[in-house]
């Protein structure tokens, strides 16, 4: 019998970076959503967060899991029920993920401290924005950050 474990950290923002996530308790009902949509789905979700206009997801691949399925099925049916419920501020604006997302691999032994990073969202982007922390990862790593 096989089994597989890969932890990815995805990071995914609102189309056009949008903060449509400007309080709290929407936040919680969107990223309590995932979490259930993702149970649904069989996708291990260990944890979510996000701030205003992205949401980092702490997932584990399994054999048969491909991650951009997982990202798919995360992002598509979330949208869905965002726009069903129409959660953001504009009602007349439909409520969309960016296309593109960030997603690198993660070992057990760095688990502890990516569960603290997203658990700490509001915290950690009271010092630093997302498009500044994004634009520093772009200009480490070498990739060309879109706003589509």
């Amino acid at each position: 019998m096989s089994w597989v474990r890969i932890w990815i950290h995805i990071v995914f923002s609102t189309k056009n970076w949008e903060p449509y996530f400007h309080s709290r308790e929407l936040r919680l009902a969107v990223f309590q959503h995932i979490k259930q949509n993702a149970r649904e789905k069989d996708i291990w979700l260990d944890c979510v967060n996000g701030y205003h206009e992205h949401a980092h997801c702490l997932i584990a691949l399994d054999k048969d899991q491909p991650l951009s399925k997982i990202v798919q099925l995360i992002k598509g049916e979330s949208s869905h029920w965002i726009n069903k419920h129409k959660l953001t501020s504009n009602k007349f604006v439909k409520f969309a993920w960016q296309n593109d997302y960030w997603a690198v691999g993660v070992s057990e032994s760095h688990m502890k401290k990516v569960r603290n990073y997203i658990h700490n969202q509001a915290k950690h982007h009271k010092s630093q924005s997302f498009i500044d922390e994004m634009n520093a990862f772009s200009r480490k790593y070498g990739w060309k950050l879109s706003k589509e």
